[in-house]
Formats: C-alpha cells, sequence, structure tokens
C-alpha cells in the first residue's frame, strides 16, 4: 500500500485524543472521520485536528468510501461488537484494551480476523512502552531470566468516572481492562502461556456493581509468578507501577521511566523512535497494514489473555 491510509477514530474521548495527538506523528496517515457520542463536542475535536467528518455513528464511518482503517476507543462494552462490524464491512481495525468482557466474544473476533485476512489488533500498550521493550529485549537475548513481576495497579475511582474525572457513560472493569494489561503483558515477558491462575476480590461496588479491590496471582509455564494488586479505592500515587526480578536484576517500571531495583535512572530514549507507548501502538498497527502482516498484540496474540481472565471470572463467581 502506498498510497496515505484514510483512518477513522471512533470515541473522541479522553483515550481517543491520546490517539489523534499520536498519529500527528506518522507519515502517511490521515484521519478523515472522528466518531463520538456528543455531535457538538465531537465537531469541536474534529476541528481541532483538522479532520473534515464528524459524526456519532460507527456507521457513518464504515460508509466512507476512502475509509481503510478504524482505530476503537468506546467502552469496553462496545468493543467487540464494533470490531466485528469493521471487519464484515472490510476495514483494518485497532482496538482499545479490552478486545472483550467475555471469552465468546472474543473467540468470534479472532475468527473473523483469520478468514477476513484483514489486519486487527488490540491496544495492549504494555507490549509498546519503552521501559517494557527494554526489558523485553534483555530476555530475548538471554541476559535477564524472569522470576517474578509484582504489579500495582491503582485509581482513585469511587464514583463512575474517567481519567480525566470527568461523568462516564458506562461502568469499567478492573479485571476485564485493567487487569488485562498484566495478564498479558506477563505472558508476554515470559514467553510462554500462563498454567495457572487465582483471584480474590474486595465488596461489590453498591451501585456500580464490581469490585473495587481485587488481587491476582499467576504462573507461567517457564515457572515464573506474577502477583497483582488493583483498586479503585486507592487515594495515593495513581497508576501501574511494575518490578521486574530476575536472576541478573531488578527492575522498576514506571510508566514510560524505568530503573534498577536500587533506583538508578536507566536510559529508554533510544529503544525505539518514539517514547509514547500509543504513538509506538499506533505505529505498529498503520506498518502491519501496509506491510501486509500480523502485528504485534494482534487479536489472536492476545486471546489467551481472554482465555486467563474468563477462568478468573469464573472463579471469582464461584467463590461467591
Amino acid at each position: 500500500m502506498s498510497k496515505s491510509i484514510k483512518v477513522a477514530l471512533i470515541g473522541a474521548g479522553a483515550f481517543g485524543t491520546k490517539h489523534l495527538d499520536g498519529i500527528k506523528n506518522i507519515a502517511g496517515v490521515e484521519v478523515v472521520s472522528v466518531i463520538g457520542r456528543d455531535l457538538a463536542k465531537t465537531k469541536e475535536v474534529a476541528a481541532q485536528y483538522g479532520v473534515a467528518h464528524a459524526g456519532t455513528d460507527l456507521g457513518d464511518s464504515l460508509a466512507l468510501r476512502e475509509l481503510d482503517a478504524v482505530i476503537l476507543c468506546t467502552p469496553t462494552q462496545m468493543h467487540a461488537a464494533q470490531t466485528i462490524a469493521c471487519l464484515k464491512a472490510g476495514k483494518h481495525v485497532q482496538v482499545e484494551i479490552p478486545l472483550a468482557d467475555r471469552l465468546a466474544d472474543a473467540e468470534e473476533v479472532v475468527a473473523l480476523q483469520k478468514s477476513s485476512g484483514l489486519v486487527a489488533m488490540c491496544g495492549h500498550t504494555r507490549r509498546f512502552n519503552p521501559s517494557h521493550q527494554w526489558v523485553h529485549k534483555k530476555i530475548a537475548g538471554g541476559e535477564f531470566n524472569l522470576q517474578q513481576m509484582d504489579v500495582q495497579t491503582y485509581f482513585f475511582r469511587r464514583t463512575n468516572t474517567n481519567a480525566l474525572g470527568q461523568a462516564r457513560s458506562w461502568t469499567d472493569h478492573l479485571l476485564w481492562h485493567h487487569a488485562a494489561h498484566t495478564v498479558d503483558l506477563f505472558a508476554y515477558q515470559s514467553g510462554a502461556e500462563i498454567v495457572q491462575a487465582n483471584a480474590v476480590q474486595g465488596p461489590l461496588h453498591p451501585t456500580l456493581g464490581i469490585a473495587m479491590d481485587l488481587s491476582i496471582q499467576l504462573k507461567s509455564r517457564t515457572g515464573a509468578i506474577c502477583t497483582l494488586s488493583l483498586s479503585f479505592n486507592n487515594d495515593g500515587p495513581l497508576g501501574t507501577f511494575f518490578r521486574y526480578i530476575g536472576d541478573s536484576g531488578t527492575y522498576l517500571a514506571r510508566y514510560d521511566d524505568l530503573f534498577t531495583g536500587k533506583e538508578d535512572k536507566i536510559d529508554v530514549s533510544k529503544v525505539d523512535v518514539s517514547m509514547n507507548g500509543i504513538d509506538l501502538q499506533d505505529r505498529e498497527f498503520f506498518a502491519a497494514i501496509r506491510q501486509g502482516r500480523e502485528p504485534n498484540s494482534s487479536v489472536a496474540q492476545v486471546l489467551p489473555c481472554y482465555r486467563t481472565l474468563h477462568r478468573l471470572e469464573q472463579q471469582l463467581q464461584a467463590a461467591g
């Protein structure tokens, strides 16, 4: 593909604008449509980024003859159905994490992608963050054998709000959304499937109906283990913090920063062409389209993560 890739951004909220910012730095890609829930606000976003078409329905974008690809940044509960709609319309698609909130839906997406031959990718951004890439290259090069990951994913969201503190029209989920990042990353970094998974959760929120605190333990076929703590109740430093413990060192990853276990900072600025994980994620998506290949974080590659989440959900339901 030599022509410019024409892409639609669906979901013009807090995360959608991060993709729009990243795409500005990628040559040969043009955003031709922006879709959002509120037409007036969506038109403002479209105007800000110089996009001609704005609307409120995915179908409006899919009807554009010049459209090649779609990036979905919509509520979790819509991801699988919208991904399927894009593939059926013959469009390459990148859907933000999670791919689905039910295993059966994730499996349907993967089956359709395989039959269509289109590029379908899920936004498991941790695979692309330079800090985690640096560790991955150490592992792949045989310089670091992962023995344990200790991960904390903490937010303060006792009301239904997004990362900007704005009211959400949908309910977020610690297991199917936030745990998905680490479950996938642990399997990716250990280089093997997860063979053991256990979880316990705290009380359900009285109105949101979701657990506000969750603890997960994982074991890879390699023998490496992972402990993941998640909370929407944490009134303190927010975000996700990773400790990699191996046979030749300890590394602490905090977003795009990486430190040794003794808090010496590691320069990861030369790991990739950008320090922005979402930018790198989008670059991989468009490169895969141009090169006609499977992308890193394809829907098929991340499907084992959702099988693990399904097992954990069944375990939590059985425990009551």
